[in-house]
């Protein structure tokens, strides 16, 4: 993975994107669907792409918004759709679209008040609060959040979360997209639509207080007291997102001494250091592009900050700086199961097949079992709606929880709820996330884990997803005999996407981003960096020849 020499420095001005000119692409750019790449597809979370590159443009949104109607009907769905959007410079026209269909169509919808940015939690929070006690699909609610997540500035992006909060599965999202591609055939025939004035005049268009439902409720999920009580010096940044206004009442709600480092929105992201492939990324897992906050980090006992749309979460700590995903994820386990007393004894762990071993061994200390399933929140959805699952993580800083009466929170990724837990962990501790990963590492070993990203055609990513257990030809993996290879994931049997290769103390697996034209390498070693590098070294030489064809 080439290091960008950018990575980690502001951006030079001629990075910074052209506002105006993203936006008048939006609504001037008509995309060709006879052309894989600007159709409708829908990824691990949402369909993404860039006007400039006809892969998110009006036309994709008004046929996305048609296709989600129809799917409402079809499911007989008649509660109310939460709407909520982020900070990127296409959210807006998104969303301004996406409620002229919506409207046209007598859905009720549900806007946040003021028109503000609204986190991906507090829609998934909204629609669970809703359901809760009501049983019929007629009367049940769901949502839109239009966010392309932690992407780039020039990026756009529409996810739908059914009833159950969270992410669509595969069978509904195939669903809408295929409709969707079937309008964008027709020259968009069949897809209503009304003037947004009009649209916000109509009688059912609502207004919902998002953020002081989402942060009154905040204490039902985390120990605010606990944190209050350690007197704890936080510092947050929103990195220019959709939650840059929930910190301010949740500090003073809670009585928190937290710091916001930034309240600066900016559609070109100028403030954000360069991410490691040359790109603006408001990643707050890339040590690269958070290192504002990391050169603040003695000034706070412990800091956090969150992407784009605040379902992701990065942690800093005086003692080891940025925590990687994995390692947090592993503390956070070990501190939620002894301290949650009313989930029940047989609530598990959630985690993806790339996520770190610790995580295993960790829930085999607690005597917690584990659901290990492919990437993709949307395979945690259900497990944490009925609370049989009481944490769920990936390694990609993607992790929420339960209520501490062990019902559901949200079922979709909650950025602000794992940065507030770094506090609690903190403050009844006594010690940071940081320190206490030191502690696990010397009961269970100092894993070394690396994730290689590289481009790949659309083409190459299919065949890369397509991989068989038959088609890779390795007996033993940095030499260590290989004990299993399996494209399906062992809790659920479903598709990982590619391939996982396991060692006694090393392993690897290869997949295509969903995302964005790339594939990954994930890999861990216990035996330390030197073996982590041949066990990365040996599996590129295996994507190479899948990719090859």
């Amino acid at each position: 993975m080439k290091i960008s020499p950018l990575a980690g420095h502001p951006p030079p001005p001629a990075m910074l994107l052209d506002v105006a000119k993203l936006i008048t692409a939006y609504y001037a750019e008509i995309p060709d669907p006879s052309v894989p790449a600007q159709r409708v597809a829908f990824g691990t979370s949402g369909h993404r792409g860039s006007s400039f590159e006809k892969t998110f443009n009006e036309w994709h949104v008004l046929a996305i918004s048609e296709a989600i109607c129809r799917y409402r009907r079809q499911q007989g769905i008649g509660g109310p759709l939460f709407l909520g959007f982020d900070t990127h410079a296409l959210s807006v026209p998104a969303c301004t679209t996406a409620v002229e269909v919506l409207a046209a169509d007598g859905i009720d919808i549900m806007l946040a008040e003021h028109d503000a940015y609204t986190p991906t939690p507090a829609v998934s929070h909204a629609i669970l609060s809703y359901n809760r006690g009501r049983t019929t699909s007629g009367g049940l609610a769901d949502g839109i959040v239009v966010t392309p997540s932690h992407n780039p500035p020039d990026n756009g992006g529409f996810k739908y979360n059914p009833p159950t909060g969270g992410p669509a599965d595969s069978g509904v999202t195939s669903w809408i997209e295929a409709r969707a591609n079937e309008l964008m055939e027709r020259g968009l025939a069949g897809v209503k639509r009304i003037p947004y004035e009009k649209a916000l005049r109509a009688a059912t268009t609502h207004r919902h207080d998002y953020l002081n439902a989402y942060v009154s409720d905040l204490g039902n999920v985390i120990d605010m007291t606990a944190i209050q009580s350690a007197g704890l010096r936080l510092g947050v940044d929103p990195l220019g997102g959709a939650g840059v206004d929930y910190w301010a009442p949740i500090a003073e709600r809670y009585h928190l001494d937290l710091t916001l480092v930034s309240d600066v929105v900016d559609q070109t992201f100028r403030f954000m250091s360069v991410d490691w492939d040359g790109r603006i990324r408001m990643d707050p897992s890339s040590s690269y592009a958070m290192q504002r906050l990391i050169g603040l980090r003695d000034r706070f006992d412990i800091a956090f900050a969150c992407d784009t749309d605040h379902d992701r979460h990065g942690v800093v700590t005086r003692s080891t700086g940025l925590l990687p995903p994995n390692h947090y994820l592993a503390v956070a386990i070990q501190h939620l199961f002894p301290h949650r007393p009313q989930w029940g004894a047989d609530a598990g762990v959630g985690k993806t097949v790339v996520s770190s071993g610790m995580i295993d061994r960790v829930s085999a200390k607690l005597g917690r079992r584990l659901h290990e399933v492919p990437v993709g929140f949307k395979w945690f959805v259900a497990g944490l709606g009925d609370g049989s699952l009481g944490f769920c993580g990936e390694e990609s800083a993607g992790a929420t929880l339960l209520r501490r009466d062990g019902t559901a929170w949200t079922t979709d990724k909650d950025g602000i709820v794992l940065a507030l837990l770094a506090a609690e962990i903190m403050a009844r501790a006594g010690r940071d996330p940081g320190e206490l990963y030191g502690e696990l590492t010397g009961e269970f070993g100092a894993p070394a884990y690396d994730r290689v990203e590289a481009p790949a055609t659309p083409a190459q990513k299919r065949r890369l997803a397509a991989l068989s257990p038959g088609q890779v030809q390795c007996a033993e993996l940095a030499g260590e005999k290989v004990q299993s290879i399996i494209n399906e994931a062992p809790a659920n049997h479903a598709p990982i996407g590619g391939v996982k290769v396991s060692a006694a103390t090393g392993w690897f697996a290869a997949r295509p981003s969903g995302t964005e034209d790339l594939y990954k390498i994930y890999a861990e070693s216990f035996r330390g960096r030197e073996q982590l590098n041949r066990i990365v070294q040996e599996a590129q030489v295996i994507v190479d020849r899948a990719l090859a064809g």
